[in-house]
């Protein structure tokens, strides 16, 4: 394997990468360590929406941020062939409701991701042909406690842990496909400058050392949290696809393009 080498000597600090704290990102989270590139680089995990604000900030170099985010960032660059996305059901982005779906009205949308937010406007506008009440959410806010006819998207983690507390699910990454035909993704590797050659290319390398050791990294993570054991393992390799081929580019062109008309 090739191992990225990089010093102060060279002039240059150690690049700020934010990476998404989700299951979802455990590969890239393990490659990164096992690689040890986490030594050469100033590596945290955040939630999706505070990716994107590093980035687009400054505050990092680098992130795993969400697709309707790089539009904000000044110099966005895409620099890795890997992503966060999927081909049909993605089980972590859903809408869920008590209610059935021709009596919801009001829908809550869950403050950490831009993506998923904008992804159920396009789906609703577009597809479902409805015109919802949106309602941000903050920090703090119990996704619990909604009433009949109101309905919460979810991201991440918290699908798995709140799916049981809803009669109904719609997943929106099945939704997409059934729309469009397409895989879609959610999130991808964006630096807001130019970087060094090496350095990309050691950092996919880093990257593809955790997509492709799926069961050991479900070994590692999959003893704690919400999503543990096979059903980590399954997640992984049947709802998420890491690739980011020509399908997905062509998916995020038209994500992008209907996000503009809304």
């Amino acid at each position: 394997m090739y191992y990225f080498r990089w010093s102060k000597k060279q002039g240059m600090d150690k690049i700020r990468i934010s990476a998404v704290r989700y299951a979802n990102t455990y590969p890239f989270i393990y490659g990164l360590t096992e690689s040890g590139f986490d030594k050469k680089s100033v590596l945290e995990t955040d939630h999706p929406s505070d990716c994107a604000a590093k980035v687009i900030s400054g505050r990092s170099d680098l992130g795993l941020i969400p697709v309707a985010a790089i539009p904000y960032v000044s110099e966005p660059h895409i620099i890795s062939d890997y992503c966060i996305g999927t081909n049909g059901k993605v089980r972590t982005v859903q809408i869920m409701s008590n209610s059935v779906f021709e009596d919801i009205k009001e829908v809550f949308l869950d403050y950490r991701s831009r993506t998923s937010v904008n992804l159920i406007k396009v789906i609703a506008g577009n597809f479902w042909k409805k015109d919802f009440i949106w309602t941000s959410t903050s920090e703090g806010f119990d996704f619990k406690s909604i009433k009949w006819s109101e309905a919460v998207v979810l991201i991440g983690d918290q699908c798995f842990e709140l799916e049981g507390f809803y009669r109904y699910k719609w997943d929106l990454g099945e939704e997409w496909k059934k729309f469009s035909g397409l895989p879609f993704v959610f999130a991808c590797w964006v630096s807001n400058k130019l970087l060094r050659t090496d350095f990309i290319e050691a950092f996919n390398n880093a990257l593809s050392l955790g997509v492709k050791n799926i069961d050991l990294v479900a070994d590692r993570y999959g003893k704690s949290g919400p999503i543990t054991g096979d059903e980590l393992r399954k997640y992984l390799t049947e709802n998420i696809d890491f690739s980011l081929n020509d399908e997905k580019k062509k998916a995020m062109k038209l994500f992008l393009d209907l996000l503009k008309k809304i």
